[in-house]
């Protein structure tokens, strides 16, 4: 896939924001679970995604991941897996949908599968990573994902893609960009 010199110049702005977001806003959401912390980088990369298809939107979680996972230290490697994975996964899904319906239903339905994708594949993603990087044992995680696993990803999925749904269509209605 080709980009054009304006589409690379917007995606490393989006990325750049995603970064700085990622590193300087975490929010812990579920008390019971205060390590699970909600950032707002996935709002410029789902924006991406809308914008310029599947493909940006997992370029960009790429650069994203690995630019956080260098200032996370030992941490970093499980934090790089399980960014890449959901939110490359429902970037993903976001791209595809949207453009294959692009309309306004086609971009809240993207946004909705997307942030469903992200929340499923977390469950089994937090059962195999968690433990290899934390050495906690698997029940414990596992006793871990109705109270606060799982309605932190549909959280925090939900909130960055109604942001970026918000932003999306602010920016068209503005003429900034085409959709």
């Amino acid at each position: 896939m080709r980009f054009k010199p304006k589409e690379m110049a917007t995606l490393g702005i989006l990325s750049a924001i995603g970064i700085v977001l990622g590193l300087w806003v975490m929010i812990p959401l579920i008390p019971s679970a205060p390590f699970l912390k909600y950032d707002p980088a996935d709002v410029p990369i789902f924006l991406g995604a809308l914008m310029f298809g599947p493909v940006a939107g997992v370029m960009m979680t790429v650069v994203v991941s690995v630019v956080h996972s260098l200032f996370e230290g030992v941490s970093g490697i499980s934090g790089l897996i399980m960014h890449v994975a959901a939110t490359g996964c429902a970037a993903l899904v976001i791209g595809v949908v949207y453009r294959g319906r692009k309309t306004r239903l086609g971009s809240i339905v993207g946004v909705l599968c997307g942030a469903l994708a992200m929340t499923v594949l977390m469950v089994p993603l937090n059962l195999v990573v968690t433990p290899l990087f934390t050495g906690w044992p698997v029940q414990a995680v596992a006793e871990l994902l109705l109270p606060a696993i799982i309605p932190f990803n549909v959280l925090k999925a939900g909130i960055n893609g109604a942001l970026a749904l918000t932003l999306f269509y602010a920016l068209a209605g503005a003429r900034i960009i085409d959709i």
